[in-house]
């Protein structure tokens, strides 16, 4: 088994990292992005890509860190056991980072959780595994973690959480959600990126869904011009 990363020791390995802000004050923003980094990034660098989407408007950027710059040691890919207690720690970091915006007076309807890469793993994970109406969902180049994908799995998991609904809407409540990635991209299989859009949708997601041909791992300007459109509705 693959050793782990330097910092994940203990059982929240990311607890005591920084939340790191740009944009607009909270206090005063009118919507708020929590955007969560890939592996080997930093927060500070995914605030960069916050500004971009923000486009100057009133948005606050809540971008957690993760330990070692690494939110898990393997392949999102793994089976989950192989990725603790990093993939926890992480999910946790971004459920905070969404609790201080929403204990700032910004409604949950308001706030877009995001990432790319490994962050983009995460920022989907947690919006399946706790859905609501959130302001929108932002994939670049992620998908849902784990050996494989149950939509059954998601479904029961969020039946159990007694997750808020809005009529037959499910739990996510059409929750905007931007799904992007190549079709060539060597960390993630467009085939899960098929069953992270499929497991949205039965949560009541409303996914643009877009593979690209041939781009790689990364994000390009078709993908910033999306997401910004996302966050124009919130602020």
């Amino acid at each position: 088994m693959a050793g782990r990363a330097p910092g994940h020791d203990g059982d929240d390995p990311h607890g005591d990292e920084p939340l790191v802000t740009g944009g607009t004050p909270l206090d005063d923003a009118d919507a708020a992005l929590v955007l969560v980094h890939g592996r080997g990034a930093t927060a500070r660098s995914v605030v960069d890509l916050g500004e971009q989407l923000a486009d100057d408007r009133n948005v606050a950027i809540l971008a957690p860190a993760a330990a070692g710059n690494t939110w898990y040691p393997n392949s999102f890919l793994s089976p989950v056991a192989d990725n603790e207690p990093g993939r926890t720690s992480g999910l946790r970091a971004v459920g905070a980072a969404v609790d201080r915006a929403v204990d700032a007076g910004i409604g949950r309807d308001r706030v877009l959780v995001g990432g790319f890469s490994q962050g983009a793993c995460l920022a989907s994970e947690f919006v399946a595994r706790n859905p609501a109406r959130y302001g929108g969902l932002a994939v670049f180049s992620g998908g849902l973690i784990g050996e494989s994908v149950d939509v059954d799995d998601y479904l029961a998991d969020a039946a159990d959480g007694a997750a808020s609904t809005d009529g037959d809407e499910g739990p996510l409540a059409g929750t905007p959600a931007f799904v992007g990635c190549s079709d060539t991209d060597p960390h993630i299989p467009e085939e899960r990126v098929h069953e992270t859009t499929e497991v949205l949708e039965a949560l009541g997601g409303d996914v643009d869904e877009r593979i690209y041909p041939g781009m790689g791992h990364g994000i390009n300007e078709d993908e910033v011009d999306a997401v910004s459109a996302m966050v124009a509705d919130l602020a």
